[in-house]
């Protein structure tokens, strides 16, 4: 578990080092104290990770739980413990302590009462209470919570984008939107120009909010600024039009795109350090009317990529799946939407195969995430570099297994369906709504069947759904239409301990949902399938023979996670298309 103790670029203005260490003598000796830690423990986790705090050394190596740890201090300093869960911080207590202080001291203002504010802490010892008692100018009542409660809270209520007001009135206060384009244009920009501090701002608070996509979209008067969060767009921010124009042309420089061209679309991308993580960004600028249009994706590599029992995958699917990328040679195919989560299963699919003794080969528009072990091309079609040609001099370089990211044309398929024939096992993604659908993409973009039939092992198709979130689950009672959805798919009375939703609360912003897990339906190309293949049989007898060998639909494995009370069956009804329900 990683945890954060401050941001990069923010100085801890009344922490130092001394404190720092003072503050890890204090959790040592109540820990100790209260039996719930030998001594040597407690200098085996300073030895393991002498960089962090001891808390985050203990936590990490799995010596103690941040509940037990905020437990034992509630115990020991007699405070109460506070549940972020259900607890919303008040605004006018928040707005007391600056933001850089409140990660500085790690202290988010709970609420006033009468003269007094209640602080949540992460050490709520006499010493640190009387710090953030000086910092706000008054008395302080602490409350305990967790440290990745407390980060939340952190990211929640110090938004990056609240200090955007101010630097659009710097904005606007200068001599007018000519000028500061004009500057933007010959790329002579102030780091600290308000036009870069919006950007800067919004991107960092995209990051905080696990945002995928960030949209700027000029709208009237007003530019409209939303973030799509576990697949759902939502509105952030309301600038005035006026900026638009600029906040367009900082983004293009950033991307290494032509400012000058407006009406022509483009992509770019952007590399940068964002608060300590490592961040890739990828722009696409088009026309609309009223001006420019940009969306930036954003891939944060800090992030663990994901292990393919992570996936959300059904166990028996997945030990099915699992055999079929071991095998020595054809082709898988990953299908699903944009935005499916496609390249993430491709992903821990090469995470799986990834061995000394296996050549690894991938041709990515763009390469996502780097693999030290794995080789990637990217796409540069500039430089002549596409999937075809690149699959080309790929089959030239001794692989044992090549990943195609997007097969998106005859050429690129052709190419892969011959490497699937004559030995290697070829990874690829497809935009095609279901399994069965990726098979017909493939005749109709004119490959002989009897190619396809000979070369394709499997077809997993996929979405994501949202989570809901554990930290507000409860009891409740589907609308009729929704039981009517879930009985249509197999869903045979109520679970043994009811169905469950998120009613919202702190952690997921009130919105019932949090993080997305997969949802998957597995083809394998069975002498049956082939056969039907080579017949050009329809759509409709194909999918029935695959459900009859045991396929199960991504309706049927998701109603699996509704009556879990993993996802909800509103979210299921949103995110997977069905015909005829």
């Amino acid at each position: 578990m990683k945890m954060r103790t401050r941001h990069r670029g923010e100085e801890p203005t009344t922490l130092t080092l001394s404190k720092s260490a003072a503050a890890d003598e204090r959790l040592a000796g109540v820990l100790v104290a209260s039996r719930r830690l030998e001594p040597y423990q407690v200098e085996g986790a300073r030895s393991a990770e002498p960089g962090g705090t001891l808390a985050e050394s203990l936590i990490s190596a799995g010596i103690i739980s941040d509940d037990e740890l905020a437990r034992v201090l509630a115990q020991h300093y007699q405070v109460e413990e506070v549940d972020f869960r259900r607890t919303d911080p008040d605004a006018e207590a928040v707005a007391l302590l600056p933001q850089d202080l409140a990660r500085a001291l790690r202290a988010v203002p709970i609420s006033m009462v009468d003269d007094r504010i209640v602080v949540a802490l992460v050490d709520p010892s006499p010493d640190h209470v009387a710090e953030v008692a000086a910092a706000l100018g008054r008395p302080v009542d602490a409350a305990v919570t967790t440290h990745v409660a407390l980060d939340r809270a952190l990211d929640t209520e110090y938004r990056a984008t609240s200090e955007v007001t101010g630097h659009i009135q710097a904005f606007e206060a200068r001599d007018g939107l000519r000028r500061e384009a004009d500057k933007l244009e010959a790329a002579q920009v102030n780091e600290d120009a308000p036009v870069v501090q919006v950007v800067q701002k919004v991107i960092t608070q995209g990051l905080r909010d696990r945002a995928s996509d960030i949209h700027i979209e000029p709208a009237g008067d007003r530019v409209r600024v939303r973030f799509r969060i576990d697949g759902s767009l939502t509105d952030v921010l309301d600038l005035p039009g006026s900026i638009g124009p600029a906040i367009v042309s900082r983004i293009k420089i950033l991307g290494g795109m032509n400012i000058v061209e407006r009406r022509r679309a483009q992509d770019g991308q952007i590399s940068m350090d964002v608060e300590g993580r490592e961040v890739d960004i990828r722009v696409s600028s088009t026309a609309v009317v009223g001006g420019e249009k940009v969306v930036m994706r954003l891939l944060d590599k800090s992030r663990s990529l994901l292990l393919l029992q992570q996936l959300g995958m059904q166990p028996d699917t997945a030990t099915r799946y699992s055999r079929l990328i071991h095998s020595p040679y054809g082709m898988v195919i990953c299908s699903g939407p944009t935005g499916g989560g496609k390249t993430t299963t491709l992903y821990a699919s090469l995470g799986e195969l990834d061995t000394p003794d296996r050549n690894i080969m991938t041709i990515e528009d763009p390469v996502e995430y780097t693999f030290d072990s794995i080789n990637q091309i990217q796409i540069n079609e500039q430089a002549g570099v596409t999937f075809s040609g690149g699959l080309r001099s790929i089959l030239r370089q001794d692989p044992d297994v090549i990943l195609v990211g997007e097969i998106r044309d005859v050429d690129t398929a052709r190419i892969a369906v011959q490497s699937a024939l004559t030995g290697h096992l070829v990874l690829s993604s497809l935009h095609a709504t279901e399994a069965v659908s990726a098979m017909y993409r493939l005749l109709d973009m004119g490959i002989e069947p009897f190619l396809i039939a000979s070369s394709v092992t499997a077809v997993v198709a996929q979405r994501l759904v949202r989570r809901s979130c554990t930290s507000c689950l409860e009891p409740y009672s589907p609308s009729p239409e929704e039981l009517a959805f879930l009985r249509s798919f197999g869903s045979s009375g109520e679970p043994a301990d009811g169905y469950r939703h998120g009613v919202g609360c702190h952690f997921c912003a009130h919105t019932g949902y949090l993080e997305r897990i997969g949802v998957y339906e597995l083809l394998t190309v069975t002498d049956e399938v082939r056969e039907l293949i080579v017949d050009r049989a329809p759509h409709d007898e194909m999918r029935k023979l695959a459900c009859s060998q045991g396929m199960r639909t991504l309706q049927e494995q998701a109603v699996r996670l509704v009556r879990d009370g993993t996802t909800t069956a509103a979210e299921v009804m949103r995110s997977i298309y069905v015909a005829g329900v």
